[in-house]
């Protein structure tokens, strides 16, 4: 069978929020997602190809063998992704435009070939599919449905059947049909406890600058029944139909947003596919928004993206309420109630049901930020409804937020850093907190609890001393990232020896945990306390020297952008969109409108070839280092160019 290794960094997605699907820039399809956007994942292999008669075997023009150029783009203002492939060694051209269909259980791939030679040819459209749904190479079946014309694709209750509105002219199921697939010859077998399939279209005589069109439906049931019914619905319609809906629906997606301020029209196609990323990260079902497309199945570089974490989630939803796509918000907020915990916390991440995904340990600043961004949903839609909805999630987590104080500094006690890579009493995660008490006093005034308003408050205002009077740390001009920071016992004791401040505790099974008293690291979540929780104005000297220390320490010396914090490891070290944004965003708060539109345009020119934001830019060359795209930096690059908006300093 045939396999290679799939690409952490991918170029484009289409989905329809039930749908998700990850494309390269050849228009090959690595992952498919489906009935929810973060898991299951179902493909293994799909690869198109051309048997051009009297040559000695298939030319797959959705990869590079064989001299194929590729030109990728979206189709504007819209979730669907067209690839041209061209090889001159190949007569044909090969157009490919991909998009699943809003509100159903398919997907169509709509294939062109168009003969640029001189002479007529006839040829075998070749279409390998190999399914592994759920990941996993176990309890496969590959059977022919003659009755529907399709290579349907089982396991459990996830059913794939593959098909197009042309009849297929020959089918294999099952053993060495990679090998057959690759020959243009498929041998008729008709079903097997195998993973893979083929199917493949004989065109006759395609005269000389002639085209002929070629949908494939890849159509989803969680019965054999269903997803016959989902391909029936797709060839119920010409493709054309499917195409001109998909795309009507996506441009009257964008109309019921706010439209793109100012005049540029770079920072218009930008905007627009970064709420056109944003729905596709939104799942239809549940609410949930997840952080990425997931990349890495083997966590082989990373513990992997497709969860939602309620931090991420509140930037995002706050975007999103900017521009007037609230309902999304909405509903995420009604998911949220079903993923806290009874204790009133919300764990680091979720799956789309609210189930617990893997985890590091708690992250104080998620439920939080949950909070925190409960309330500016309101300040946006002023829906009573939903804050008599909210408010016993928001009490249960308030109140757990006020006993999870450390007693000795009045901060948050130690939980894991909004990077999952350490365990400290975190400055940021105490900005949170604060915005998420102060979150939860307004809902309470407001509803008429003045006594849980003024606790929460009061609260609220305690780790504001506290960061105050414990967290400043003038030798280096900005906050400290943590203090009481776990380290293993070997940096304990070189940091003892060196007479600086350590503490130990044990627990009640005897085992020991070392801590620093403080970690200086420059990092560049230290601007959250101001921008947006506001424990201190952006005006406030310590903070307008934490902001200059982080640009002066944390800008990427070759390619500009602003790193994570000091001697970041994590694929390399490299800036961040989504911090350079962050950053962005507190030089518009101190009216710094220069600086800030210099860093703007540092993320408008690291989008990716198809438009989309990754995660970091690579520190050398510039170019996509890691995540395509990242929910949050989309959600950053719309907050930062609403915040323009809104002091009048866009172009």
């Amino acid at each position: 069978m045939y396999t290679t290794k799939k690409p952490y960094l991918i170029d484009a997605i289409v989905g329809n929020s039930r749908f998700l699907a990850s494309l390269g820039r050849t228009g090959r399809m690595y992952r498919l997602w489906w009935p929810h956007i973060d898991y299951p994942q179902h493909v293994d292999e799909i690869r198109s190809g051309l048997y051009i008669e009297g040559t000695s075997g298939t030319t797959w023009f959705d990869g590079e063998e064989d001299g194929w150029r590729h030109e990728a783009s979206y189709v504007p203002r819209t979730n669907m992704f067209k690839t041209t492939a061209v090889s001159e060694r190949c007569p044909l051209s090969a157009e490919t435009v991909d998009y699943a269909v809003p509100g159903e259980d398919f997907i169509v791939r709509q294939y062109t070939f168009t003969n640029r030679g001189e002479v007529p040819v006839s040829f075998r459209f070749m279409y390998y599919s190999s399914f592994r749904s759920m990941e996993t190479p176990f309890y496969h079946t590959t059977q022919f449905d003659e009755a529907h014309d399709s290579l349907m694709h089982l396991r459990h209750e996830y059913i794939f059947s593959v098909s197009s509105s042309n009849v297929c002219t020959g089918y294999q199921a099952g053993a060495a049909v990679w090998e057959n697939a690759q020959s243009g010859h498929l041998n008729g077998n008709g079903i097997d406890m195998k993973p893979d399939g083929a199917l493949c279209w004989h065109i006759e005589q395609l005269e000389p600058g002639a085209a002929v069109e070629m949908p494939v439906y890849i159509a989803a049931g969680q019965t054999r029944a269903a997803s016959q019914q989902s391909l029936a619905k797709a060839k119920s319609q010409p493709h054309t139909y499917w195409y001109d809906f998909t795309e009507s629906y996506w441009h009257r997606f964008l109309l019921d947003a706010v439209p793109a301020p100012g005049s540029r029209s770079d920072i218009r196609e930008l905007y627009e596919r970064s709420l056109l990323a944003m729905k596709l990260m939104s799942d239809e079902k549940s609410g949930s928004v997840v952080a990425a497309p997931e990349f890495d199945e083997q966590f082989s570089r990373c513990g992997g993206y497709s969860y939602c974490w309620g931090r991420d989630a509140a930037f995002i939803t706050t975007a999103l309420d900017r521009v007037g796509l609230t309902e999304l918000s909405a509903k995420f907020y009604e998911w949220t109630l079903t993923a806290q915990d009874p204790d009133g916390s919300w764990q680091q991440r979720h799956y789309h049901d609210g189930r617990l995904a893997p985890s590091w340990g708690l992250q104080i600043d998620e439920g939080a930020s949950i909070i925190w961004g409960m309330w500016q949903h309101y300040l946006q839609v002023q829906d009573e409804a939903f804050l008599q909805n909210v408010w016993p999630a928001v009490e249960r987590g308030a109140r757990f937020l006020t006993a999870y104080i450390d007693a000795e500094t009045g901060l948050p006690a130690c939980s894991m850093d909004l990077w999952e890579e350490r365990f400290a009493e975190h400055t940021y995660s105490a900005g949170a907190v604060f915005g998420g008490l102060t979150a939860a006093a307004s809902f309470a005034e407001r509803l008429g609890q003045p006594e849980l308003a003024s606790e929460w408050s009061l609260a609220a205002e305690r780790i504001r001393q506290s960061i105050g009077e414990l967290c400043w740390n003038e030798e280096k001009g900005a906050f400290y990232r943590a203090l009481k920071l776990a380290v293993p016992e070997a940096a304990y004791r070189e940091v003892q020896q060196q007479g600086l401040s350590t503490s130990v505790s044990v627990n009640a099974k005897g085992y020991t945990t070392y801590f620093l008293e403080h970690d200086p690291i420059v990092d560049i979540s230290l601007i959250g306390i101001s921008v947006p929780f506001g424990v201190f104005p952006a005006d406030d000297p310590r903070m307008v020297r934490t902001a200059d220390t982080i640009e002066q320490y944390l800008t990427s010396p070759a390619v500009g952008g602003i790193k994570r914090y000091e001697n970041d490891h994590y694929i390399g070290g490299n800036p961040w969109i989504l911090t350079t944004l962050w950053l962005c965003h507190y030089r518009i708060h101190r009216g710094q409108y220069a600086e800030a539109k210099s860093l703007l345009q540092w993320a408008i020119d690291h989008r990716t070839a198809a438009g989309l934001l990754p995660e970091q830019v690579d520190k050398q060359t510039g170019e996509t280092a890691w995540v395509v795209p990242l929910t949050w930096s989309h959600a950053m690059f719309i907050l930062a160019i609403s915040l323009l908006a809104e002091h009048g300093q866009l172009d």
